[in-house]
């Protein structure tokens, strides 16, 4: 979940973008004003004041920074 012109969620993408590669995986991102403006508010409720939010398999795994190591052992552990 991420914000336009939040710098904090531009360096997270980045991140997330060179974890997940290793993966094989590709970033979903979700603007949770954009959510809003399409009609589901609910996102910018649930994490508007923590963005970036990082959602793992649909679950919160962490949010502001990209835990770096947690991530990828949550990802080893689900191949």
């Amino acid at each position: 979940m991420t914000r336009a012109g939040c710098p904090s969620c531009a360096t997270a993408q980045t991140a997330l973008e060179a974890i997940l590669a290793d993966y094989g995986l590709t970033l979903q991102v979700h603007d949770v004003d954009q959510l809003a403006g399409d009609g589901d508010p609910q996102p910018r409720a649930e994490y508007g004041d923590r963005v970036p939010v990082i959602l793992l398999d649909g679950a919160e795994h962490g949010y502001w920074e990209v835990d770096e190591d947690r991530l990828r052992a949550d990802l080893h552990a689900r191949r």
